[in-house]
């Protein structure tokens, strides 16, 4: 190897080095922004997930200097606009449809309350607003971004920030978060993996693994294979131990993870299923910003 090619070789390993201990450090911020952005603070996840497997994809092509900051939130927000076009649910909307009801030159004087509220919206109400709009007030009022910044990001005029933060604004505080819903019974078979999973029975959770099973874990390499996914109980058995509970979270299962004897719930799992077997294990033990957000609803039978 050539004293140029050592070298070059040498500032690309520090890159990565230093991008991996910015996106280490920047995932719960992305993730706040990705769960607001689509919806759900699982799908946030998943956004998270994609978007840091393209940024090391493609770590190399970074110019140098760049700063990494706005780039991975570049990144991030890219993944969650692709993710929403998928789902179809993106609404569009003329910018200039938005100067017709904001005063872009008003400073709003409770802003401090205005950010205060935006943290508490629950992060379905986000999705009734048009994408400008939500990624403006999300990136202004939850995550403390300067105008010019969330203008660089958005790629858009100050202005014209401003503009779809004051529509935004008002659209939240018009939406009264009313939920009366009673969520169904645990089925059958989380109640049977719960139950196998506090008594510590191992071997039995094992057999319930699908051959093709896949692990998913933040800031862990995805295992699939039963063989290999089922170390996944193994280490369970040598952590402080937990016990887990049925809940439901965004329409669908999870089992929230608590320390014995009497912590909280800090994190979730979230299992999919191929007839009795189970096929998917997403566990958060190493994302808990996962549950900021969470509008989890128990076992209302327990």
């Amino acid at each position: 190897m050539t004293q140029d090619a050592a070298l070059e070789d040498e500032e690309r390993k520090t890159l990565l080095a230093a991008l991996a201990r910015e996106a280490d450090a920047l995932r719960p911020e992305l993730h706040r922004y990705a769960a607001r952005l689509v919806g759900s603070v699982i799908d946030g996840e998943d956004v998270i997930q994609d978007a840091f497997a393209r940024v090391f994809a493609t770590a190399g092509s970074i110019p140098p200097g760049t700063p990494l900051r706005p780039w991975l939130f570049r990144i991030v927000h890219n993944r969650a606009i692709d993710a929403l076009r998928q789902r179809s649910t993106i609404r569009s909307e003329p910018l200039e449809m938005a100067f017709d009801l904001a005063d872009i030159s008003a400073v709003d004087p409770e802003d401090a309350l205005i950010r205060q509220d935006a943290v508490r919206v629950a992060l379905g109400h986000f999705a009734e607003l048009p994408v400008p709009q939500r990624s403006a007030v999300i990136l202004k009022d939850v995550l403390g971004e300067s105008l010019a910044d969330i203008a660089a990001l958005l790629e858009l005029s100050v202005d014209a920030v401003k503009a779809h933060l004051s529509r935004g604004r008002a659209r939240l505080r018009s939406i009264t978060d009313v939920r009366s819903e009673v969520p169904p019974p645990p089925s059958p078979e989380v109640l049977n993996f719960a139950a196998l999973f506090n008594a510590r029975d191992w071997d039995a959770l094992r057999r319930m693994l699908a051959q093709d099973v896949r692990l998913r874990q933040a800031r862990r390499p995805e295992v699939s294979g039963a063989a290999d996914v089922g170390r996944f109980f193994t280490y369970y058995a040598e952590y402080p131990r937990v016990r887990i509970e049925p809940a439901w979270l965004e329409g669908r299962e999870i089992l929230l993870v608590s320390a014995e004897p009497s912590g909280g719930p800090s994190y979730f799992m979230l299992l999919e299923w191929l007839g009795e077997k189970i096929s998917m294990i997403r566990d958060h033990r190493y994302a808990t910003y996962v549950m900021e957000g969470a509008d989890v609803m128990l076992d209302a039978s327990r």
